[in-house]
């Protein structure tokens, strides 16, 4: 069965993963492992997390670490970091008057159970036994997924691409968007000198048929399934094939030669066509995916921006608070404090 990624923890990006640290904050109860501003989580929570981590790893065939070992922390730290991170999002996403209802978690639900499971219920519920959850951790990670996907349309809903923007980067990146010469050639490419002036022979008179025939003998690559037909890029290869590729007569078969670089055995070829030039991918027809590439670059900068106002907010305000025993190793907000002390240092000398 395909593996499906929303039975897994879920971290929906990069961006996103900075976690805080320090004391203060909502007190902790006898269940909680760690509580963000107004936001409990619970050690059943947690242990779901290790769960579902064990289980990935039986599917991987590795053995899970043990306890006290710095595998282990480090996956605890991980687990920890990561609720943290989703009820940080919970938090914030209230304060921004973002609200998840039921309908929109059943309707994601279906979606997938329609997506992965062929809409059937009973192959659901045995990939929930598979993977050792619930029915309620999989509707709290769906909803934490569409609280996250909420706060990243409000945070980047104004981010916009200009024409200019796009021809911009279409002038500054001409490298992406030409294409050097380029020939149809076809080759075989055999261990023995032998065997290639054997083929050699053979395809100088027989033609197409001979080459087909041939080429399905002994080519070991894909050009074996085409009798021996690809097109080449200057430059491509290895340089003995690009120099003969690119300078023997069209329809005429070059004696066979060494490769003494990477492939180390021997080439018959023959060029099927004239040098196609150089060219250039014209603006208009990959400005719109110029547009999309600039669009999320822009959106991944205001959320980074984003996740470490908010970073700042939590951990200069104190805002978690974790149990004993489950503070992450290193603490993020560790480094967070460092890096504005630093700042601050710098500004004020």
């Amino acid at each position: 069965m395909q593996k499906v990624s929303f039975l897994l923890p879920i971290v929906l990006a990069a961006a996103l993963v900075a976690g805080c640290g320090g004391g203060g904050g909502a007190s902790l109860n006898s269940e909680d492992v760690a509580v963000v501003g107004g936001v409990h989580i619970s050690k059943v929570e947690y242990n779901a997390l290790l769960r579902q981590a064990q289980q990935s790893f039986k599917q991987q065939g590795r053995p899970f670490p043990k306890q006290g070992t710095t595998e282990y922390a480090g996956i605890k730290s991980q687990a920890v970091t990561l609720l943290v991170n989703q009820a940080e999002r919970q938090a914030k996403a209230e304060s921004m008057g973002i609200e998840v209802t039921d309908k929109q978690v059943q309707d994601r639900l279906d979606q997938i159970i329609k997506q992965y499971f062929q809409n059937k219920q009973s192959r659901y519920k045995a990939q929930l036994k598979k993977q050792h959850l619930t029915e309620a951790q999989v509707r709290k990670d769906i909803r934490a997924q569409l609280i996250s996907e909420a706060v990243i349309s409000k945070v980047t809903k104004d981010v916009k691409v200009t024409k200019d923007d796009v021809h911009e980067y279409y002038l500054a990146h001409p490298e992406l968007y030409s294409q050097p010469q380029s020939r149809d050639v076809r080759y075989i490419l055999v261990k023995s000198k032998a065997t290639a002036d054997s083929i050699y022979n053979q395809v100088k008179t027989g033609g197409d048929k001979a080459w087909c025939r041939l080429a399905k003998k002994y080519a070991k690559d894909q050009s074996g399934q085409n009798c021996g037909k690809a097109t080449f890029s200057k430059g491509q290869t290895v340089p003995v094939f690009d120099k003969i590729a690119f300078s023997q007569p069209t329809k005429k078969v070059h004696a066979p030669f060494y490769d003494p670089t990477q492939y180390k055995q021997w080439f018959v070829v023959e060029p099927l066509g004239v040098v196609k030039p150089r060219g250039t991918t014209p603006e208009k027809q990959v400005a719109p995916s110029i547009k999309q590439q600039l669009q999320q670059q822009k959106k991944n900068e205001e959320m980074t921006a984003w996740v470490s106002a908010t970073s700042k907010e939590y951990c200069s305000g104190s805002k978690i608070k974790y149990r004993s025993g489950y503070t992450p190793s290193p603490d993020p907000c560790t480094s967070t404090t460092s890096t504005n002390a630093t700042t601050n240092a710098t500004t004020t000398g």
